[in-house]
């Protein structure tokens, strides 16, 4: 890793992209509570939680890979990749609340629901970046 040039910060320090990636976070955040108190808990099972994680695994996945495919991670690229990864993802998963919510199953509901919740989350969220990954090789030409 180099040195930023003697005189200019490193991008991640700079104002515009410490702005960019907290505008995402925060239209990311605001969705995220907007569809948990708009869905309720099934069976106990916050699925809210559930599907915004995995929805915003495949988001990331297709995004990234999509960003990667249209060449290095500079300029307009980068800030698409900081707002909307960082930002707008980032602040719309989770996985805080899983944990918590994994926590609040193992301890007063149902042991076996709380594990199924936590590693079918996280299996759920491979698969689903996987899939955005794949869609985003064959929407670009390339091979899965």
């Amino acid at each position: 890793m180099t040195a930023a040039p003697t005189g200019t910060r490193a991008p991640h320090l700079q104002p515009a992209t410490i702005a960019t990636v907290a505008l995402g976070g925060a239209i990311g955040t605001g969705a995220r509570e907007a569809i948990s108190l708009a869905v309720p808990p099934i069976g106990g099972v916050p699925v809210a939680i559930l599907g915004i994680n995995v929805v915003g695994a495949f988001l990331l996945g297709l995004l990234l890979e999509s960003l990667l495919r249209r060449g290095p991670d500079a300029g307009r690229r980068r800030d698409l990749r900081l707002f909307f990864g960082t930002g707008v993802l980032g602040g719309f998963t989770t996985y805080s609340a899983l944990a918590a919510d994994s926590s609040v199953l193992l301890i007063e509901g149902s042991a076996l629901v709380g594990v199924l919740y936590a590693v079918g989350s996280v299996v759920l969220g491979v698969l689903a970046s996987w899939s955005g990954i794949v869609l985003a090789r064959r929407i670009g030409g390339g091979h899965s």
